[in-house]
């Protein structure tokens, strides 16, 4: 029986890309994905007068909505004229990277923070016209009037299992309607992947409910948490090697404009100096410190190896340009 392949890619909207899905009808002799195309002058991704791009599958899993033998189909886009990578394809440059130094065996785990919005653009609990109580009681909360939302999340945590996606966990957030869900530890490439098509999914679910998720850096300005994707990284040297985890932060803190100019849009008005973050253009990094640009669980310090946490990333980060980034810098500075 033919089967549904839901084909999943990252846009060229700007400054933060958006996720696209298309359907494919699949013959049940076929067992692997073929590439297709789209209309790129719909996306953001080609003029009109030479509109077709290229979808390349690069990651398929289970279709968790649609059930069955459907699937969910990530893919990269390419240039039809030459097969080439489109500007907009920031994966191919972290396969790059990543075949560069894998020697260094870098896994990472991703902390996506994000926020659910009504449909006027207001964040979940807020009362029309004004404000919940401050923040306090909603972090990893429960009860009603201070977790919103929960069963997006239940659906949604279940979505990614039935995929087979590298889930960890999820939590409330400070900030009303705001949660986070952790996928990890894995390579670069895996890592992202995963995360493109949990994200998808997030979108997905919330679509039957009326709610809209926002990846926004701060989506309620005032004193309020932002939303960001805290990324944990970790060498095969970080592993066995305090050593190794000072040298990856003294590397890092030589790229400060670097990493901050690509760690998604609007960053200087979350990472303030407040609500948990160091400032934008200062670098700093400490032992269970969560106002530094990166912390070093206190476990690691006490274990004497272990990882880091770069807390400067978006919510509204690209996974393969954090990941990237992290590995030029890190890996090239071994």
């Amino acid at each position: 029986m033919p089967y549904q392949a839901e084909y999943i890619w990252i846009d060229g909207t700007e400054p933060t890309p958006l996720l696209r899905s298309k359907t494919k009808i699949i013959k049940d002799s076929v067992t692997t994905p073929p590439i297709w195309g789209f209309d790129g002058s719909s996306t953001n991704q080609a003029a009109g007068e030479s509109s077709d791009c290229v979808l390349r599958p690069v990651f398929s899993c289970p279709d968790p909505i649609r059930g069955g033998a459907n699937i969910l189909v990530l893919c990269d886009v390419l240039l039809a004229q030459d097969m080439k990578p489109h500007p907009t394809n920031t994966r191919a440059a972290c396969e790059k990277s990543a075949k560069k130094y894998a020697k260094q065996e870098m896994i990472y785990g991703i902390e996506q923070e994000y926020t659910m919005l009504k449909l006027d653009g207001t964040p979940l609990g807020f009362p029309v016209g004004g404000f919940p109580g401050p923040q306090g009681p909603y972090y990893c909360g429960v009860g009603a009037g201070r977790v919103l939302g929960r069963e997006i999340i239940e659906e949604h945590t279940q979505a990614c299992l039935d995929a087979g996606l590298m889930i960890e966990g999820t939590n409330a957030e400070v900030m009303p309607g705001q949660w986070e869900f952790q996928i990890g530890a894995a390579d670069a490439l895996t890592v992202s992947d995963h995360m493109y098509v949990a994200r998808w999914l997030l979108h997905r679910v919330a679509e039957d409910y009326d709610v809209v998720i926002s990846f926004d850096a701060k989506p309620a300005k005032g004193d309020w948490n932002g939303a960001g994707a805290h990324t944990n990284f970790s060498t095969k040297a970080m592993r066995e090697d305090y050593k190794a985890i000072e040298k990856a932060c003294i590397a890092l803190s030589k790229k400060i404009d670097l990493h901050v100019k690509n760690y998604g849009h609007d960053i200087e008005s979350r990472l303030t100096g407040k609500h948990e973050t160091a400032p934008y253009n200062k670098f700093s990094f400490g032992v269970s410190n969560r106002a530094a640009s990166v912390r070093i669980p206190w476990q690691v310090a006490k274990d004497g190896k272990g990882y880091a946490e770069d807390r400067r990333p978006n919510a509204n980060v690209d996974p393969y340009t954090v990941t990237r980034l992290i590995l030029d810098t890190v890996c090239g500075a071994a």
